[in-house]
C-alpha cells in the first residue's frame, strides 16, 4: 500500500479542519486525527500525531489556510504554529510562504510541490546504490515525515524501483520508535525486504560488513552543510567515517536554512525526560547534528552535493 499525500495530511475545507494520520497510534491503528483550530493542530505538531520536518511544514501551511477560513487572527496563528518545534526549519519556510495568501490553493499547492520534490531527489540518491546494495536507514523519512513518498525512505523506494536494493536494516529509533514503528511499517506496505535492529547494533553490523551505505533525512540543513537530524545521526556518521561506508543526507531544499552559518546554530528540541523514563532524572534532545566532514553527500530536488 501507498499512503497518498491526502491521507497524511489534507484540509477538509467543509468542515473546516487539517486531518492527519496520527503517527502516535501506527503501527498498530491506522487512525485520523481532525484538527479543527490552531491550537489543536499546533498540540499535534508537539506530540508528533504529525512529525517529520517536510510534514510539519505541509500541515503549518494546512493550519494558516485553516485560520484563513475561520476569520481567526492569523498573526496569532503563525506565532502558535511557530511555536509548536524549534527545529525543523521547514515550519518556518511554510508559514513564510503562506503569509501573504493564507489560501487553502497555495497550502495545497506547497504540499504537491513537497512530494514533487521527494520524487525527484529520490530518483537522484537512487543513482548513488550499486546493486544489491544493503542500507542502513535511522529514523523515519517516509511518505509519513513529508507528506508523500519520502526523502530518505523515497531513496529506499526508488532503488528498490531500479533494482539497486536488496535490504535495509532500520534502525529502532529510541526513545520513541519512529524507525521500529513508522520506517518498519512503511517498508512492509511497500514490500521492501527489512529488518529492524537496536541502535546500539548499527556498530556491530557495520563492522561484519552488513552495511553499503547509509541514508538519512534531515530536519535543517545549515549553510555549511551541516545537518541537523534524529538523535543518534551523529554517531552513526561517525561509525560510517571510521568503517569508511558512504553516509548519503537526502533532504528536499526546504530544508535548507541559508541564515544558520553553521550546525552550532541550529536550536536543538530538548523532548520531556518522561519520555525515556518516569522515575529518574533524565536529559532527552530530540536531534543532534552531523558535521558536514562526515556526510559523503547531500542530495536535493536538484541532485547530489
Amino acid at each position: 500500500m501507498d499512503l497518498a499525500p491526502d491521507q497524511i495530511v489534507r484540509l477538509d475545507e467543509s468542515a473546516p479542519a487539517v486531518v492527519l494520520l496520527d503517527q502516535r497510534r501506527l503501527p498498530g491503528e491506522v487512525v485520523e486525527l481532525t484538527c479543527r483550530t490552531v491550537p489543536e493542530l499546533a498540540e499535534a505538531i508537539r506530540t508528533l500525531a504529525v512529525r517529520g520536518a517536510p510534514a510539519i511544514g505541509v500541515a503549518a501551511a494546512y493550519g494558516l489556510a485553516l485560520a484563513a477560513l475561520r476569520g481567526d487572527d492569523l498573526a496569532e496563528a503563525e506565532r502558535t504554529l511557530a511555536a509548536s518545534r524549534p527545529t525543523a526549519v521547514n515550519l518556518f519556510w511554510a508559514l513564510e510562504r503562506l503569509r501573504d495568501d493564507p489560501t487553502p490553493a497555495r497550502a495545497r499547492a506547497l504540499h504537491e510541490k513537497e512530494v514533487d520534490r521527494c520524487r525527484r531527489m529520490a530518483a537522484h540518491a537512487a543513482e548513488l546504490f550499486a546493486p544489491n546494495t544493503r542500507a542502513l536507514t535511522h529514523c523515519n523519512a517516509g511518505g509519513l515525515a513529508t507528506g508523500g513518498y519520502g526523502s530518505a525512505v523515497g531513496a529506499l523506494r526508488a532503488a528498490w524501483e531500479r533494482d539497486r536494493l536488496e535490504h535495509v536494516l532500520v534502525d529502532e529509533t529510541r526513545p520513541l520508535l519512529q524507525g521500529a514503528r513508522l520506517t518498519a511499517w512503511e517498508l512492509e506496505q511497500l514490500g521492501i525486504p527489512h529488518a529492524v535492529i537496536a541502535d546500539s547494533a548499527a556498530a556491530s553490523m557495520m563492522a561484519r560488513g552488513d552495511v553499503d551505505l547509509i541514508v538519512t533525512g534531515a530536519d535543517r540543513i545549515a549553510a555549511n552543510g551541516d545537518t541537523a537530524n534524529k538523535i543518534g545521526t551523529y554517531s552513526l556518521a561517525v561509525l560510517a567515517k571510521h568503517h569508511g561506508i558512504p553516509f548519503y543526507v537526502v533532504a528536499p531544499s526546504s530544508t535548507l536554512d541559508a541564515d544558520t552559518p553553521t550546525g552550532a546554530s541550529i536550536p536543538i528540541e530538548e523532548r520531556d525526560g518522561s519520555e525515556i523514563t518516569t522515575r529518574f532524572a533524565a536529559r532527552n534532545p530530540a536531534f543532534d547534528v552531523t558535521p558536514r566532514e562526515l556526510i559523503t553527500a547531500i542530495v536535493t530536488e536538484d541532485g547530489a552535493l
